[in-house]
C-alpha cells in the first residue's frame, strides 16, 4: 500500500462514521457537510471494497469489517494526533496540553499524586489523564504505548522500549492488627496456609513469579482489581496481602493492618517511566520525562 496516495482527512471521516453509524451525525462532528460526508464514505467503501455500514431496518450497523477497523481507527487516530501535536520548543508555563498515562491505582497514589502536584506548580495549563492498565498490557504494549504518552510500570513486566527510571519500593507482606495466628513475622509455611487477597492483573508478575520459584503457592481467597483494595480486605479477616511498601504506609491510616517483613529477600521493585520511540525527540515529551525523573527522584529520598 502507498501511504503517499492516501488522504489522511479519511481517518477522522472514517472513525466518526464508525462511532456515530449515522451520515449526517458524522459530519456534524467533524464540521462536514452531509454531502461531503457521503462522499468521504463512498471513497472509504471503495477503498476497503466493504460497505463498512450496513443498513438494517431504518439504521446502520457495521459490517464485521467495519467492526474490526473500529478499534483500529481510534488508535490510527491517537497516533496521528500525537504525531502532528508534536513540538520543536515547549514551556510548561504557557502551553496547554494534555498527557495520557497507562497506569495502575499504585502508581497513580504513589507516584502519580506527586507529579500531580508538580504539574499543578509548574505547568498550570498541562493536564494529566491516568487510564487503568489493561490486561493486554504484556501482548499489546506497542500498540498501547503508541497511542499514549507513556505507562508506569516497574521492571520485569515489559521490555523493548525507551524508559526512564523513576524510584525504588519494595514488596511487603499486610496482616490484620488483630490476627490470631501471626506475630511479628512470617513464615514460608505461614504464606501456603493462610488465605490471600490478591491483585488480578499481570503488574506484580516478578514477585509472584518468585512465590513460584521458592515453591510457595498462594491460596487466593478474594482477587481485586485494585492494589488499595488490599488493605481493607486484609483487615479483619485471617488473609494476608503482597503489597508495595510504600502503597502500604500510605495506607495503613484506613485499615486496621500492619506491614510484616517477607520471610524471603523480595525482588526488588523499580518504577519506570516506559514510552513509545515516536516521543524520543518531542520537546513537551522530553518535559513530561525530565519532570517524572526530578519528581521520582524526589521520592527516592524521603524515608519510607
Amino acid at each position: 500500500m502507498n501511504l503517499a496516495s492516501l488522504d489522511l482527512n479519511l481517518v477522522v471521516a472514517l472513525r466518526a462514521l464508525l462511532e456515530e453509524r449515522n451520515v449526517t451525525r458524522a459530519g456534524q462532528r467533524i464540521g462536514l457537510s452531509q454531502p461531503a460526508m457521503s462522499a468521504a464514505l463512498a471513497r472509504l467503501r471503495r477503498h476497503f471494497d466493504d460497505e463498512l455500514l450496513a443498513r438494517v431496518g431504518g439504521h446502520y450497523e457495521l459490517t464485521a469489517l467495519g467492526q474490526v477497523l473500529l478499534d483500529r481507527t481510534a488508535t490510527a487516530y491517537d497516533v496521528l494526533e500525537r504525531l502532528f501535536a508534536s513540538q520543536a520548543d515547549f514551556d510548561p508555563a504557557t502551553e496547554e496540553r494534555e498527557f495520557k498515562l497507562v497506569a495502575s491505582d499504585y502508581a497513580v497514589a504513589v507516584f502519580g499524586t506527586a507529579l500531580a502536584r508538580v504539574v499543578h506548580e509548574e505547568a498550570p495549563g498541562i493536564r494529566l489523564c491516568f487510564t487503568h492498565t489493561p490486561p493486554t498490557v504484556v501482548d499489546g504494549t506497542a500498540t498501547l504505548l503508541s497511542a499514549t504518552d507513556g505507562m508506569l510500570m516497574p521492571h520485569g513486566v515489559i521490555s523493548g522500549f525507551p524508559v526512564t527510571d523513576l524510584y525504588d519500593d519494595r514488596w511487603v507482606f499486610l496482616v490484620a492488627d488483630d490476627h490470631p495466628g501471626i506475630g511479628d513475622r512470617l513464615t514460608r509455611r505461614d504464606l501456603a496456609r493462610l488465605p490471600w487477597v490478591t491483585y488480578q492483573r499481570t503488574y506484580d508478575t516478578p514477585a509472584v513469579r518468585q512465590l513460584g520459584m521458592l515453591g510457595i503457592e498462594p491460596r487466593p481467597e478474594v482477587s481485586v482489581d485494585s492494589f488499595q483494595l488490599l488493605p481493607l480486605l486484609v483487615a479483619g479477616t485471617r488473609r494476608i496481602a503482597l503489597v508495595q511498601a510504600r502503597l502500604a504506609r500510605l495506607l495503613s491510616p484506613i485499615a486496621a493492618v500492619r506491614v510484616v517483613e517477607p520471610p524471603y529477600e523480595p525482588v526488588p521493585l523499580r518504577e519506570a517511566l516506559w514510552w513509545h520511540p515516536v516521543h524520543t525527540h518531542d520537546a513537551a515529551h522530553i518535559w513530561l520525562r525530565e519532570t517524572a525523573a526530578r519528581v521520582g527522584a524526589a521520592l527516592d529520598r524521603e524515608a519510607w
